[in-house]
C-alpha cells in the first residue's frame, strides 16, 4: 500500500504535548478530538433529600455482565471544586442514568447550570420527576431509557481543576418507554432519537440519515484488506472505507459467476466504452463503488474480478 502510505505521509501534523497546555485549551482539544460522546443525565440525591440532575458526557457502557455504567464527574475549572453529583454519590450510593432524546436537549442542557448546592435542576429544567422503583433519586418521565444503578465505588483520577471522578454504577432497574420499541417489542434505534455530545456547543443527532449500519465481523472471518488484489488495494476510486468492506468479505464470487457476470448490461456498456485497459479498470472501480454504496458487496466483487479475469491480471502480492 504504498501509495496510500505516501499519501498519508504528505500530511502535516501539529503534535501537542497535554503539559504544556492550559486545562481549558486541553479539554477543548480532547473534547473535539474525542467524540461523539453519549450523553448520561443523572440524577442523585443528598442525605437531607435534596435532588440533583446533571448531564454528563464523559460516560459510557463497561460490562454487561454485572451490567456497569460509568460517568466521570469532573472537578469545576474555575476552582477545583467538586459537582454536586460527587457529592450526592457519596452521601447516598444510588443514581438513575437517562437516555438523552432530541426532544430533550435543550431541557437537559439548561440542567447543567451550576446551580447552588440543594437547587432542584428538575424544576429549573421542567423535567417531570417520577418515584423511582428500586432507588432513592427520582426518574425524568420524558426520557426514553432510565436506568437505576447503585453505586458501587468512586474513583478519583486525580486532583485540582479538570480532575475526573468514575462513578461505578451497577444497573438493577430499566425503563423503557413504550414508544421507542419496534414491532418486535426491541429497542428501535431510530425511534429512540438518541443525541450525542461534541465539543464547544456541537451536538450531533442519531436519527433517520444519519444513522447507517456497519456489519461486524463477529460470524465471519474476513480474508483482510492485505488479501486483496494489488490493483484493487492501490486503487483511486475506492476509499479505505470500501477496501473494509472487500476484506470483510469471507467467500469470494466462483469463477463461474465472474464469467456469468460478464454479460451484465453495465459490464459490457464499460468494456465496449473503454479499450484502454487502464481506463476500463477505472470504470469497472467506479461500478464496483457504487454497488458497495449501495450495501452489494458480492456484486461489487464480481465488477472487480471481472477485471483480473478478462486481463489475465496476475498482479497480487
Amino acid at each position: 500500500m504504498a501509495q496510500r502510505k505516501y499519501l498519508y505521509a504528505a500530511m502535516a501534523v501539529q503534535t501537542l504535548i497535554p503539559s504544556e497546555l492550559s486545562i481549558q485549551d486541553l479539554q477543548r482539544t480532547l473534547q473535539f478530538a474525542v467524540g461523539p460522546r453519549p450523553i448520561a443525565l443523572v440524577s442523585s440525591i443528598n442525605r437531607l433529600g435534596q435532588v440533583n440532575l446533571s448531564p454528563f458526557s464523559y460516560f459510557n457502557i463497561f460490562s454487561t455482565n454485572p451490567p456497569i455504567l460509568i460517568f466521570a464527574p469532573s472537578q469545576r475549572l474555575r476552582d477545583g471544586s467538586s459537582k454536586d453529583s460527587l457529592l450526592n454519590v457519596q452521601e447516598v450510593p444510588e443514581v438513575v442514568v437517562h437516555a438523552v432524546s432530541h426532544a430533550m436537549v435543550e431541557q437537559t442542557s439548561l440542567s447543567s447550570t451550576s446551580y447552588e448546592r440543594g437547587i432542584n435542576e428538575f424544576i429549573k429544567s421542567g423535567f417531570t420527576a417520577v418515584p423511582s422503583t428500586h432507588v432513592a433519586p427520582p426518574r425524568v418521565a420524558e426520557s426514553p431509557v432510565a436506568l437505576e444503578c447503585r453505586v458501587n465505588e468512586v474513583i478519583a483520577l486525580g486532583e485540582g481543576p479538570g480532575a475526573g471522578n468514575l462513578v461505578v454504577c451497577e444497573v438493577i432497574a430499566i425503563h423503557i418507554d413504550d414508544s421507542i420499541l419496534d414491532e418486535d417489542g426491541q429497542l428501535d434505534q431510530d425511534r429512540l432519537d438518541l443525541v450525542g455530545r461534541l465539543g464547544g456547543d456541537w451536538y450531533v443527532r442519531a436519527h433517520g440519515d444519519a444513522l447507517f449500519e456497519v456489519e461486524k465481523p463477529v460470524t465471519t472471518l474476513g480474508i483482510g484488506v492485505d488479501a486483496l488484489p494489488r490493483s484493487v488495494r492501490l486503487s483511486t476510486v475506492l476509499s479505505g472505507n470500501d477496501l473494509g468492506k472487500l476484506g470483510n468479505t469471507e467467500m469470494l464470487p466462483i469463477q463461474i459467476e465472474i464469467e456469468e457476470f460478464m454479460q451484465h448490461h453495465r459490464i459490457n456498456a464499460i468494456f465496449r466504452l473503454y479499450v484502454d485497459p487502464i481506463e476500463r479498470r477505472e470504470a469497472l472501480h467506479l461500478y464496483a463503488k457504487e454497488q458497495l454504496d449501495k450495501g452489494k458487496v458480492h456484486k461489487a466483487w464480481k465488477a472487480l474480478l471481472v477485471d483480473r479475469l478478462n486481463t489475465h491480471n496476475t498482479d497480487t502480492e
